[in-house]
């Protein structure tokens, strides 16, 4: 199957086969083994990243401009596929600002929070599609939707993803072998640990 659209002058002929999507599929699972995400995930570190996002998202949704998808979309696909290790936001959130925090750290499950990341992947890459078939107005109130999912988290620890997470565990989609530790580490945070 073959999609060609033209945007300007430019042109994307993308050719979507079973070999090239298996070889993608093959390149994330092998980058994801090298480059685990974390379990578990320190929510301080979570809500800093969400925060950028929410400031990256904002400064998309009110511009409109383009270039501020690139880092968004970026960030989210090298969250996903690698945790932390390529996504220079991450980076600064882990390294620099969380050890910098004098609070005690609460430490949440890694699987939904990779989910997440994977939902915003989904929305910044929707809002970045919608504005190459030029509909600019869809693609910044897509963005506009994930500022709000992002601030939730940032300012309240809400994390939608996450309890999205959970609903497809309850319903069977997502198997309990998938995220059997989150329910020790949810007992363990309870009990003060």
């Amino acid at each position: 199957m073959r999609w060609v659209s033209r945007v300007g002058h430019a042109s994307l002929n993308t050719s979507l086969n079973p070999t090239n999507l298996l070889n993608i599929l093959l390149a994330f699972q092998l980058m994801s083994k090298r480059f685990p995400f974390p379990h578990p995930v320190n929510e301080t570190s979570a809500r800093l990243v969400a925060a950028g996002v929410v400031v990256m998202g904002t400064a998309y949704a009110l511009s409109g401009a383009a270039w501020v998808l690139l880092p968004l979309i970026y960030g989210f696909l090298a969250r996903v596929t690698t945790g932390p290790a390529f996504s220079p936001l991450a980076q600064l959130a882990t390294k620099v600002i969380t050890p910098r925090i004098a609070i005690q750290h609460r430490m949440v499950a890694g699987p939904p929070k990779r989910f997440a990341q994977f939902v915003g992947l989904l929305f910044s890459s929707t809002a970045g599609v919608l504005f190459l078939l030029d509909l600019g107005a869809a693609s910044r109130i897509v963005a506009g939707a994930l500022v709000a999912a992002a601030l939730l988290e940032s300012v309240f620890a809400v994390c939608l993803g996450c309890i999205m997470f959970g609903w497809l565990m309850r319903l069977g989609v997502i198997p309990q072998r998938v995220c059997e530790e989150c329910n020790n580490l949810q007992l363990r945070s309870t009990a003060g640990v």
